[in-house]
C-alpha cells in the first residue's frame, strides 16, 4: 500500500489475533491555511525558541518536561517515554462491546480505516470474520490503544466492506451538558409546531452525502487571493438566498410546509378561496362553451 500506515499492530479478540495498519481517513490538505508575514519587507515571521536570560537554542539541547512545582521540572528524553512498555501500544484488546447508538456523538475524536496486514496470510480471514460479526450483532468493539505518545479510547466498528477505528475522547475531557441545557424546557412545545415541524423535516429527508456540501469560505478566500495575484476586483461568491426573517414561527413552519418561503409569498385563507372559485367557474364557462359549439 502506497500511504504509510499511522500505526501498526494488532487487535486481539480472547484468543484471535489480527495483525492491522491504520490510516488516517481524513485530510486537511483541502483548507486554505495562512503564514504570517512582516507587512513592510513581504517576509515571513520565524519563531525561535529561547531560554530567558540565555537566548536561542539549538534543537538537540530540548528535552521534554514534566513542571511538578513552578518552574521546576522532571526531564524526560523522548527514548526513555518510546521505551515505556505497554501491551496497548502495539496490540488493542477488544474489551467490551456496546450497542451502534449507544455512544455519544460527542466523545467520537478522529477517524482511521483498519486494513489487514496484507503480507499476513490468515490477516484478512480473521478481519473479514470479525467486520461480518459485528454488523450481524449491530455492536461497536472497544479497547484502549496508545499512538504516538497518547492513550485513547477506541471504538472498530463496520465500515462498507472494511472497518473503521474511531478514537474516543475520555470522560473528563466532556464537559457536562446539563449546565448548558439545564435551563431549557423539556418536552413541552405546540403539538402543531411540532407536526409542522415534523412534517417539513420528513419532506426534506435524504440520503446523507458529503458531497451535496460545498465550502463557500474556503471557495470566497481562494478567490480574493487568486483576484490579488490577478490584480482584479473579486467575484462574487453565491450563496443560497435565505427568506427574510419571520417573527410568528407558526406561519413561517406552515410556509415552509407549502414551499413558500418568503413572507410576501403568503395568502390569506379568504383569498385562497376566493381565488379557487374563479378558477372553478372559469373552467365550467370553457366547457360549456365547447358544448355549446359542438
Amino acid at each position: 500500500m502506497a500511504t504509510r500506515a499511522y500505526w501498526s499492530g494488532r487487535i486481539r479478540l480472547a484468543l484471535v489475533s489480527i495483525p492491522v495498519h491504520l490510516f488516517p481517513a481524513t485530510k486537511s490538505t483541502a483548507k486554505i491555511s495562512f503564514n504570517q508575514v512582516h507587512k513592510p519587507s513581504g517576509k515571513r515571521i520565524r519563531y525561535e525558541k529561547v531560554v530567558p536570560g540565555i537566548g536561542p537554542v539549538e534543537a538537540d539541547e530540548i528535552v521534554k518536561g514534566f513542571e511538578v512545582s513552578k518552574g521546576k521540572y522532571v526531564l524526560f528524553e523522548d527514548k526513555e517515554l518510546e521505551e515505556v512498555k505497554l501491551e496497548a501500544k502495539k496490540t488493542l484488546d477488544l474489551t467490551q462491546f456496546v450497542g451502534e447508538d449507544e455512544i455519544d456523538a460527542v466523545y467520537f475524536e478522529r477517524p482511521f480505516f483498519v486494513m489487514p496486514d496484507e503480507e499476513n496470510e490468515d490477516a484478512e480471514e480473521a478481519y473479514v470474520v470479525l467486520r461480518d460479526a459485528l454488523k450481524k450483532t449491530k455492536k461497536i468493539g472497544l479497547g484502549q490503544l496508545v499512538i504516538r505518545g497518547k492513550s485513547s479510547i477506541v471504538a472498530i466498528k463496520p465500515s462498507g466492506k472494511g472497518i473503521m477505528l474511531e478514537t474516543l475522547r475520555y470522560a473528563d475531557e466532556i464537559q457536562k451538558a446539563d449546565k448548558f441545557f439545564s435551563d431549557l424546557p423539556k418536552g413541552d412545545s405546540n403539538k402543531e409546531l411540532i407536526g409542522l415541524a415534523e412534517e417539513l423535516i420528513e419532506r426534506k429527508a435524504e440520503k446523507f452525502d458529503a458531497a451535496k456540501f460545498k465550502d463557500p469560505y474556503t471557495e470566497a478566500v481562494q478567490e480574493l487571493i487568486d483576484a490579488k495575484l490577478e490584480k482584479r476586483p473579486p467575484k462574487e461568491i453565491e450563496e443560497p438566498q435565505q427568506s427574510a426573517q419571520v417573527i410568528d414561527l407558526m406561519q413561517a413552519l406552515k410556509r415552509s410546509v407549502r414551499g413558500k418561503d418568503a413572507p410576501n409569498a403568503r395568502e390569506t385563507p379568504a383569498k385562497t378561496k376566493k381565488t379557487a372559485r374563479r378558477s372553478r367557474a372559469k373552467t365550467a364557462k370553457r366547457g360549456a362553451s365547447k358544448r355549446k359549439a359542438a
